[in-house]
C-alpha cells in the first residue's frame, strides 16, 4: 500500500468536491460545538456544586408574630424556646451532622437583606420587624439535610426549616435543561453531518468510478481503493472539530472569563483549560463519525 498515492487521491477528491466538503466541515463544526457546549455546561454545574455546596446552609427560621406555622400559634419565639433550639443544635445527637452554626437576629437579617438588595426597589419596602430571626447551620454532609429538617421542624418556636441547597438545585435544573437542549440539537446536527459526509463520499466515488475500476483490475487492494475516500471525510471532520474547539475557547475566554467571571467574583466559573479537556473527545468523535459514515457508504456505492 503506497501512502503517497493514497494521500494524493484523497487530495484530488477534496479539490473535486470543494462545496460538499465545506458543507461537511460546517455541519460537523456546528454539531461538535453544541456537543462541546453541552459538556462544558455540565462541567460548570459540577464546578458550582462543589463550590456552593460547601457554602450553603440550613436556615432554621424562628417564630414571630406573622408566623402561620402550627408550632408558633401566631406568637414570637420565647427566650426559653430559643435556648432550647440552640441546645439541640449543640447537642451530641446533632454533632455528627452540624459543622458549625450561627444565630441571626432580626436586626442582622435586616442588615444582610439591605446589603443583598441594595440595588433593588424592594429594599425600602421591608422593615426589620418583618424578617424572622434564625439559626444558620452548616452541615458536615449536605445530603443529611432531611435529618435536620425532621429534628427541628416540629420543635416549639420553629417556623420553618429551609435547605438552601434545594434553592440552588432549582438553578442547576435550569442549566441542566439548557445542557440537554444543546445535546439534543447536537445529536440532530451529528445525524446531518453523518448523512452529508456519506453523500459527499458517494458523489466522490461516483465521479471516480472509472479510476477505481481500473485500480481493481490492476490488482489494487480494497483498502488502497477505499482509504482515499475515508481520508477525505476524516479531514473534513477534523477541520470541523478544530473550528469547534476554537469557537468554544473564544466563548470561554471572552464571554465567561472576561465578562461573567469578572463581574461575578463570588461564582466559581470553569476556565479555558476545560476546553482543552473536551477538545480531544470532539476530535475523536469527529474522526469516528466520519470513518463510520465513509465505510458504510463505500460498501453500498463502491463495489470493489
Amino acid at each position: 500500500m503506497r501512502l503517497g498515492f493514497i494521500l494524493r487521491e484523497a487530495a484530488k477528491g477534496l479539490r473535486q468536491n470543494v462545496v460538499m466538503v465545506v458543507s461537511v466541515v460546517l455541519v460537523t463544526f456546528v454539531s461538535l460545538t453544541f456537543i462541546g457546549a453541552s459538556v462544558l455546561l455540565q462541567l460548570q454545574i459540577n464546578q458550582m456544586k462543589g463550590y456552593w455546596y460547601d457554602r450553603m446552609e440550613v436556615a432554621v427560621y424562628l417564630c414571630d408574630d406573622n408566623s402561620s406555622s402550627p408550632n408558633c400559634e401566631g406568637e414570637s419565639v420565647t427566650d426559653e424556646e430559643r435556648d432550647n433550639i440552640r441546645a439541640m443544635i449543640e447537642s451530641e445527637q446533632m454533632a455528627p451532622y452540624v459543622k458549625e452554626y450561627a444565630y441571626e437576629s432580626k436586626e442582622q437579617a435586616f442588615k444582610n437583606f439591605q446589603d443583598q438588595f441594595k440595588n433593588s426597589e424592594i429594599v425600602d419596602q421591608v422593615t426589620a420587624a418583618e424578617l424572622p430571626e434564625s439559626f444558620r447551620i452548616a452541615l458536615q454532609d449536605p445530603e443529611k439535610y432531611p435529618i435536620i429538617q425532621e429534628a427541628f421542624s416540629t420543635v416549639d418556636g420553629v417556623d420553618t426549616v429551609l435547605d438552601q441547597h434545594e434553592l440552588l438545585e432549582k438553578i442547576f435544573q435550569v442549566v441542566r435543561v439548557a445542557s440537554a437542549a444543546a445535546a439534543i440539537v447536537a445529536i440532530v446536527m451529528i445525524a446531518c453531518a453523518v448523512l452529508l459526509t456519506g453523500t459527499t463520499i458517494q458523489l466522490s466515488a461516483m465521479h471516480r468510478r472509472l479510476e477505481t475500476t481500473i485500480m481493481r483490475l490492476v490488482g489494487a487492494s480494497k483498502a488502497t481503493i477505499q482509504l482515499p475516500f475515508v481520508i477525505e471525510g476524516v479531514i473534513a471532520s477534523v477541520i470541523g472539530a478544530i473550528l469547534a474547539t476554537g469557537t468554544l475557547w473564544l466563548l470561554m475566554k471572552f464571554l465567561v472569563q472576561d465578562k461573567l467571571a469578572a463581574g461575578n467574583a463570588d461564582i466559581a466559573f470553569i476556565s479555558t483549560g476545560e476546553v482543552w479537556l473536551v477538545a480531544p473527545g470532539l476530535l475523536i468523535l469527529g474522526i469516528v463519525l466520519a470513518t463510520i459514515s465513509s465505510v458504510i457508504t463505500l460498501k453500498r456505492y463502491l463495489k470493489v
